[in-house]
């Protein structure tokens, strides 16, 4: 049997590798160039693990502040998720997770946690709907005693807002939500549209969700760009409150059909904070009726998945 002349096989892998190096190369810079490459591939597998990772999605608390002469469970302050809006979020498979309000100062159980804790750690905010906001909150006094709000929400929403926007990370506002973020932001509210603004459009009645009317998209809007080829968006309308004088650097994304009260609304200085003044979870998708608002949602979910980067 012939033995294999070494030199020859060396000579051959010397020939190998002369096919990567450059002219005037040294065996240090073709391993640095090796390496390199090796760290590159590592990093893009990172990143497409990373961004394929199920996004976690916070969606603030609705309150439940027990009345006087309450018993069992109904003494306590409860917080809850109303289950439209869970679904329509975790339509796009994504975790929800309800952020509830904090308190280290907790006599029972204290803790260090706070609310920054939950925006460095979530991938997006949805502020939901439910009680009025105070009058308090945007220095105004309630012009009746039940349009008086839910201060309590209002403080620890508005914390949220703010830590979720220094983070950088999405927001999208439904109903009390939309209303929320002008107020975070210096704006006001007609604590009551039919009072307020007699000649407007009913935009609440007792068939709730059933209710609805047109909207219009102001030119240059992201909503007129999102449904630029819908003719006549209709949406529900569930809400006695609404947006009257805009916050710094608020932009109108819709107004209602004919009677131009505030429909929805941006913060111009982040990539994605936006407010829908109805509720996008109760319409189908896919539906010709109502406007079918899951292009917002995937554009909340894309500036969420951004954020990563």
């Amino acid at each position: 049997m012939r033995v294999p002349d070494r030199r020859a096989t060396q000579g051959q892998t010397m020939r190998g590798y002369a096919k990567y190096q450059r002219d005037g190369d040294t065996p240090l810079a073709l391993a640095g160039r090796v390496l390199t490459s090796r760290w590159r591939a590592f990093r893009d597998r990172f990143n497409r693990d990373f961004m394929n990772r199920t996004l976690h999605i916070g969606v603030s608390a609705r309150i439940f502040h027990p009345e006087a002469g309450a018993r069992g469970l109904l003494s306590k302050n409860l917080q809850y998720l109303e289950e439209s809006i869970a679904q329509w979020v975790m339509s796009r498979d994504v975790l929800v997770f309800m952020i509830p309000t904090v308190n280290t100062n907790g006599l029972l159980h204290p803790s260090n946690i706070t609310l920054r804790h939950y925006a460095r750690h979530l991938d997006g905010l949805v502020l939901q709907g439910g009680a009025d906001v105070a009058p308090q909150t945007y220095s105004e006094v309630p012009t009746k005693p039940e349009w008086s709000g839910d201060r309590a929400r209002d403080v620890y929403e508005l914390e949220l807002l703010h830590e979720f926007v220094d983070a950088g990370k999405p927001v999208l506002g439904v109903c009390r939500g939309c209303q929320l973020i002008n107020v975070a932001f210096g704006g006001t509210l007609y604590q009551d549209v039919a009072t307020n603004v007699p000649e407007a459009l009913a935009h609440v009645q007792d068939i709730y969700d059933a209710h609805r009317h047109a909207i219009r998209f102001p030119a240059g809007s992201t909503l007129g760009k999102m449904f630029g080829t819908v003719d006549r968006p209709i949406v529900n309308s569930i809400h006695h409150q609404a947006v009257k004088e805009l916050g710094r650097d608020i932009r109108v994304e819709a107004y209602s059909e004919p009677d131009g009260i505030v429909e929805a609304i941006r913060y111009e200085r982040a990539d994605f904070v936006m407010g829908l003044q109805w509720h996008p979870e109760f319409h189908r998708a896919g539906g010709t009726e109502l406007l079918d608002c899951t292009p917002v949602l995937d554009e909340f979910l894309r500036a969420a998945r951004e954020t990563r980067l």
